[in-house]
């Protein structure tokens, strides 16, 4: 049986960035990745914004690490050459009632510590994006946009520059908690068994699964799991934004976003649905409930504008009716003080502002372990 120091399962944008920190920290890592390349799924899937921080309930991890791996990112994302840029956004208030909505963005950002959000009116809206409509909209400036692949591959550098190990198509199949590590049985094209000081389930959209593989993790401290589906429609032309757009408006409505990369590619999305376990099928049908949607806030969007995007999976915590940005559905990062299972941490429902906090969560994850092994000791 070969013995490791740390095994990260999972080398998504947060994956890496947990073996980054704690390569860097001069820890011995070995990646597990089931996939045949980094950052397949949701890394590979979602909008690429950097987020501001204004909507998490205060006092989150979501919160928190939103906005310190906000400025984390950026300042690596220009110290590194990674393309992204600071383009801004607008949460646009259609009519009069959704103004209110304005300033409750205000008060949770501030309790997040987003200090740079201010509300304006239809005109100062307009001359900033002249296509939207609107009665009054918020301006975010320190929202964003990243190269989430070139971030993903700067991340396993600086691991594998610092000793880490990337080993793909090595899926985890089960594993055990004992007194001399984990135990993990590693499937592939040469299965093997490796005993490891510490385990990083970052596994994403498979973590609850790799939990309930692991004996010696208690079944009742594994979260539900819900297939959260967001699907992204294109527009055919030249983007008419220089900033993101979002429309206000409560959670489960159909916001359609508008996102822009950093090819100046425009899309609208991601809209809210479930299904029973990863499926990425485009329902092309869902385009008329998108064009009216958009038509709110841009009365310009033309019949024939939209084509199929892609769809992505967000690891949801809890289901249908339940308020992305609420406690049930922040992230959750267990260890051995929760579950007893020693050197085993477990990141669950690590979904959106991930990609914007991964720097911060890599840091977290790191303090973790430190402090589960002194209060262990």
């Amino acid at each position: 049986m070969d013995r490791i120091d740390c095994a990260v399962i999972g080398a998504g944008v947060v994956g890496l960035a947990v073996a980054r920190a704690l390569a860097m920290a001069g820890r011995e890592v070995v990646i597990l990745e089931a996939e045949s390349a980094i950052g397949t799924q949701t890394s590979a899937r979602n909008s690429e914004v950097i987020h501001a921080g204004i909507s998490y309930a205060p006092g989150s991890l979501k919160g928190r690490l939103c906005v310190a791996g906000k400025a984390a990112l950026y300042a690596y994302c220009a110290e590194r050459g990674i393309g992204h840029r600071r383009i801004g956004k607008l949460i646009v208030a259609t009519q009069a009632s959704e103004l209110p909505e304005l300033d409750r963005y205000i008060a949770l950002g501030a309790a997040n510590g987003v200090t740079d959000l201010r509300v304006i009116g239809a005109a100062e809206a307009r001359a900033m994006e002249p296509e939207v409509h609107c009665v009054g909209a918020l301006h975010s400036p320190s929202t964003g946009i990243v190269d989430s692949h070139g971030l993903m591959l700067a991340y396993l550098g600086d691991a594998e520059v610092h000793g880490a190990t990337l080993a793909l198509q090595s899926p985890v199949l089960s594993g055990e908690a004992t007194q001399g590590g984990i135990a993990l049985q590693v499937g592939g094209d040469e299965p093997s068994t490796v005993l490891c000081r510490t385990v990083v389930n970052a596994a994403g959209l498979g973590a609850q699964r790799v939990a309930g593989a692991i004996a010696g993790m208690p079944a009742a401290l594994i979260p539900p799991l819900y297939f959260a589906v967001g699907h992204y429609f294109t527009l055919a032309r030249k983007s008419p934004f220089h900033h993101l757009v979002y429309p206000t408006g409560r959670e489960g409505a159909l916001r359609a976003h508008v996102t822009i990369d950093l090819g100046g590619q425009c899309k609208f999305g991601p809209d809210l649905s479930w299904r029973d376990g990863v499926d990425y099928r485009f329902d092309p049908t869902r385009e008329p409930a998108f064009r009216d949607a958009i038509r709110r806030y841009y009365p310009g969007l033309r019949d024939g504008d939209l084509q199929p995007g892609y769809t992505g999976i967000r690891p949801r915590l809890a289901g249908p009716g339940s308020s992305m940005h609420n406690a049930a559905t922040d992230f959750v990062v267990q260890d051995e003080r929760q579950h007893g299972a020693a050197g085993l941490v477990n990141l669950f429902g690590i979904e959106s502002p991930g990609l914007t906090a991964s720097l911060a969560i890599g840091e977290h994850v790191r303090q973790t372990l430190g402090e589960a092994r002194t209060g262990a000791s």
